[in-house]
């Protein structure tokens, strides 16, 4: 089976082709994303048909689990999918478990140098991401291995919960991230995220993602981010954030949709045996 490894800001991915093959992905996510023993990655993207937008695109995780959306895997996804002809447009529609995104391609001399994801609408109730509780779940209280946190969760896609620190390039965060994740306040689970508010229009943030555990960069992380400063009253509307090898710029729009801007780069590619 032929695959092609990307990576958006570090958050890397193996991309198979599931309009001509269909094995059991979540058996063989944790088997091809093992670092030492695969070919290392932090999920696997699958393309398929779509009768609903131009293409599709399953993520399933690490440990076998599938996510409902990924915001730098769509970046890396759009570049392959174009360079490789299979989708013909510099614009186009990624039909997700979210719902349709819409890529927006950067092009040089035919090849993708950058793209504008149109993320759709965040999400704010507590019942629609979900949380327990009522209203929106902005600067609430969750007790963490004896530690009070302050924490605002949003439903971008996927569910993330954002927690503002002084350094969150601390790694002792991320040994907090499992048991935020497993929570009982969230019923499906959440991504986490550390952030720090510079200025209003800068970040910094690393994440715990639901499903992976620490990663470089994580595009919905991001956009959950830059919402949730803006409803904490901490950053306006437009940011850029801060991540372990690059910055994504996130603008939360006057339309109300999150528009997410960032590099994606094709690393190789190659075949392996089911």
């Amino acid at each position: 089976m032929q695959f092609t490894k990307v990576h958006g800001l570090g958050n890397d991915f193996i991309i198979l082709d599931g309009r001509t093959d269909s094995p059991d992905y979540a058996a063989l996510a944790p088997r091809l994303c093992h670092r030492q023993t695969g070919i290392g990655a932090d999920g696997l993207l699958i393309i398929e048909n779509s009768d609903r937008a131009d293409i599709r695109m399953r993520i399933v995780n690490e440990d076998g689990s599938e996510a409902e959306m990924c915001g730098n895997g769509i970046r890396g996804f759009a570049k392959y999918v174009y360079e490789r002809g299979i989708v013909k447009k510099d614009e186009f529609g990624v039909e997700t478990l979210a719902g349709v995104m819409r890529p927006k391609l950067t092009l040089e001399d035919g090849q993708v140098t950058g793209v504008t994801v149109d993320m759709g609408e965040p999400y704010l109730e507590c019942s629609e991401i979900p949380v327990v509780g009522e209203g929106r779940c902005i600067d609430r209280e969750l007790k963490v291995q004896g530690r009070f946190l302050r924490y605002t969760t949003v439903l971008v896609g996927v569910p993330h919960t954002v927690i503002y620190v002084d350094d969150p390039t601390d790694r002792q965060w991320m040994e907090l991230g499992w048991d935020i994740e497993h929570a009982s306040v969230f019923p499906r689970r959440t991504n986490v995220n550390f952030a720090h508010v510079t200025d209003e229009r800068t970040l910094t943030l690393r994440t715990f993602e639901r499903g992976c555990g620490p990663t470089l960069a994580c595009g919905t992380g991001a956009c959950a981010a830059a919402v949730a400063s803006f409803l904490n009253g901490l950053t306006g509307r437009a940011v850029d954030v801060n991540i372990e090898l690059g910055t994504l710029h996130i603008d939360w729009a006057e339309d109300n949709h999150v528009y997410m801007t960032g590099p994606a780069e094709i690393v190789f590619t190659g075949e392996i045996e089911l």
